[in-house]
């Protein structure tokens, strides 16, 4: 079995089998018609099980040709113009390059003696990071696997600075839009259910200052303490950006931490245009990017920043084995000193991979394509009768629902837009994503392809309201 490890005697096979691999899915991108085949759970599931683990097929050609059963003809494919479901972007080949470099290479970005120069890239990678945002000359950062664990950080990071030991006095505020991670992170830093104080939003969906605070002196007077607020730059539906100079005001006299969530909006550091719309992003004590979204790269790329490189302390232990505390003294760069993981993928080379070949320049200007793009949905949709469209978008989301021309019941229109968004990922034609504004049921196009275009648009609007209409057709024979 030695003739299956990577290394300098099986370097041919390595090359042979990862061309394989690759011509296989450069020809499955070149052949996909539409995002995915519709299949279903329990059509799926029967093949999966079918495959005895226990029985090894060989080799790699074999396994790749099973592969394409069970996992290659029914993916989801994010890279068609007609996947506009979630916050899920096609990805530049320089960032896959990496990938296959660093997967191959298999550095751990815990200590220095793993990884050498894939700490300094990393490292590199983040002050580029805190320049675009303005941090500071003291900012330093993380790379981390997702917004969800960049933002667990931050709350981590402001409970250990908060001015109290008290937990059950501590409290976080967050629009009525934020992300559900901000929740959960408070769960699991022990401050109850009541630490996250909603506070509402206008009508483009953004924190109300007014209203946060109010909530701020209300929890002065209680005598509980504003351990942080929580900034969206880019919500998961609507891609709001919250009153940033406004909020880091408030947190400056309330003496709160103030976290910004820029997962999504993040690509905005990279926009030649649109840079402006993250103003007041530089006040943060720390900031959540995922270039995994709006950067165009592979999963997983995330990142955590902060003002103050000495706040990532508190994430800091030291083990004999691994990073001793005499590393410190002796200037070595053990990157598990920030980070919440021990073992961590060289991710940053991707990135590294993409600015070097593509350029910031180039990666904004994407992004842009992407937010124009989404304006011009906007205003289909504002002109289409069929169709209610909630807010104006700042970024690249549509949030929008089907309204059919004779007056129904509100629960029928719901049941309508349910049904075809499902009918819609059953068909594989397009896939688009559902949430819920005000109580009742819409529609979402994440839109992150520049491929994408306003024709597509346009089509699977016609699909939508096809199903829909069909739904309540069946429905009205039924009822008659």
């Amino acid at each position: 079995m030695r003739s299956h490890l990577l290394n300098g005697t099986t370097a041919e096979l390595y090359r042979s089998s990862v061309t394989d691999g690759v011509e296989r899915v450069a020809n499955k991108l070149a052949t996909t018609k539409r995002p995915f085949t519709g299949v279903t759970p329990d059509e799926l599931a029967p093949t999966i099980a079918a495959v005895d683990l226990d029985q090894p097929l060989g080799d790699s050609s074999a396994a790749l040709d099973e592969l394409e059963r069970v996992y290659l003809r029914d993916a989801v494919y994010f890279h068609h113009p007609r996947y506009l479901g979630h916050l899920n972007c096609p990805v530049v080949i320089p960032a896959v390059l990496g990938e296959a470099v660093l997967s191959a290479v298999n550095s751990s970005l815990d200590t220095w003696d793993q990884s050498a120069g894939g700490t300094l890239i990393e490292r590199k990678l983040i002050d580029w990071t805190t320049g675009r945002i303005g941090l500071g000359p003291a900012a330093d950062g993380v790379f981390t696997s997702g917004g969800t664990q960049s933002n667990l950080q931050a709350m981590l990071l402001a409970r250990e600075e908060a001015k109290t030991d008290d937990l059950a006095k501590l409290r976080v505020f967050s629009s009525e839009c934020s992300h559900f991670s901000v929740q959960k992170s408070a769960t699991l830093l022990g401050l109850g259910r009541d630490a996250v104080v909603s506070v509402p939003v206008d009508r483009d969906r953004r924190m109300q200052t007014v209203a946060l605070a109010a909530e701020l002196e209300k929890c002065r007077r209680a005598g509980l303490v504003p351990m942080a607020v929580v900034a969206t730059a880019g919500t998961t539906d609507f891609g709001s950006i919250d009153p940033l100079p406004e909020i880091a005001a408030l947190c400056d006299e309330y003496g709160a931490w103030m976290h910004v969530d820029a997962a999504y909006g993040c690509g905005l550091l990279a926009s030649p245009t649109r840079r402006g719309l993250l103003e007041g992003v530089q006040h943060a004590d720390s900031v959540t990017v995922d270039y995994h979204k709006s950067f165009f790269q592979p999963v997983s790329s995330s990142a955590l920043l902060v003002r103050d490189s000495a706040t990532l302390r508190h994430a800091t232990y030291h083990a004999d084995y691994l990073n001793p505390r005499r590393t410190v003294q002796e200037r070595i760069p053990n990157q598990v000193d920030k980070s919440l993981q021990t073992t961590r993928r060289f991710d940053a080379l991707k990135l590294w991979m993409t600015l070097r070949v593509m350029g910031a320049d180039g990666v904004g200007q994407l992004f842009d394509e992407v937010c124009d793009l989404a304006a011009e949905g906007w205003r289909l949709l504002a002109g289409d009768p069929r169709y209610d469209v909630v807010v104006e978008p700042r970024l690249s989301t549509l949030v929008f629902r089907y309204v059919p021309e004779q007056v129904t019941s509100p629960a029928e229109v719901d049941r309508a837009n349910l049904y075809a968004r499902k009918a819609l990922f059953a068909s594989g034609e397009a896939v688009v994503a559902g949430t819920k504004v005000d109580g009742r049921q819409y529609l979402k196009f994440t839109l992150l392809n520049p491929e994408t275009t306003v024709a597509d648009i346009a089509a699977v609007l016609g699909l939508i309201a096809g199903h829909a209409e069909q739904y309540l057709g069946e429905n009205l024979v039924h009822a008659s």
